[in-house]
């Protein structure tokens, strides 16, 4: 359509799955041919990787420095899970083909597995520590919060395994579990929140403060980092923007 003055108009682009959040179409966009490893660092994601490898390293070091007990691989490999929960949404954030999509959901769904199992672990090291001692269950921040994520992370796992590998079976039909990716989408990211939240509520805990003395401030710093590289890769089409 022409203007006032005779030049035709130009309509924006419609936008593509390749923009993201922020930043240029294709600045975290896996390539034709390029293997599912490099989805880890593209665009933001070294940042995003800087901070969850720097949180980790936080909560090692802390405990590590410390005699070993039993409530010592709580922290450890509940940590560990999260690292490897924040992999899982950084391998398949830039999938941009049908290939790359079900081949990074494939790894995304074993490092979401291999994440959940250590969160397992960490909750029946927590519950045997508080077995001896039940009224002391729930009774930070910390607790409340870790309890809630994990809840949420189990029935996450489980949605995305229905919608994935069993969506004729459960829900009826492969359209009817596409149509629950856009929310699943947003409920990891919700949760990987809630996760570096929690993390950072422990740092209030007694067992830290008379123990390993993590700093809240280190925490959030590493927590931040984690978000600053990963929203940016978010791509608006992938939740119906």
């Amino acid at each position: 359509m022409a203007s006032a003055t005779g030049i035709p108009e130009q309509r924006p682009a419609a936008p593509t799955e390749d923009e993201p959040l922020l930043g240029r179409p294709g600045d975290a966009s896996q390539h034709e041919g390029q293997g599912l490893q490099y989805n880890l660092i593209l665009g933001t994601g070294m940042v995003a990787q800087a901070g969850i490898w720097i949180l980790v390293a936080l909560v090692w070091s802390s405990v590590l420095m410390n005699k070993i007990i039993f409530f010592s691989y709580h922290p450890l490999v509940n940590s560990a899970g999260v690292l490897l929960i924040t992999q899982a949404i950084l391998v398949l954030q830039p999938t941009a083909t049908p290939k790359q999509k079900t081949q990074g959901t494939h790894v995304h769904f074993a490092l979401n597995l291999s994440g959940t199992i250590l969160l397992i672990v960490g909750l029946i090291i927590i519950e045997r520590n508080k077995a001896s001692h039940p009224e002391t269950r729930f009774k930070n921040v910390h607790g409340i919060m870790g309890l809630i994520t994990f809840i949420l992370i189990i029935i996450q796992a489980l949605i995305g395994f229905v919608q994935f590998y069993v969506p004729k079976t459960v829900l009826g039909s492969v359209d009817n579990g596409k149509a629950l990716y856009k929310y699943h989408r947003m409920s990891g990211y919700l949760i990987l929140l809630m996760s570096l939240a929690t993390i950072c509520a422990a740092t209030q805990t007694g067992f830290n403060n008379n123990v390993l003395h993590m700093q809240l401030w280190a925490v959030i710093v590493a927590s931040v980092l984690v978000v600053v590289g990963i929203v940016p890769r978010i791509k608006k089409q992938k939740f119906g923007f």
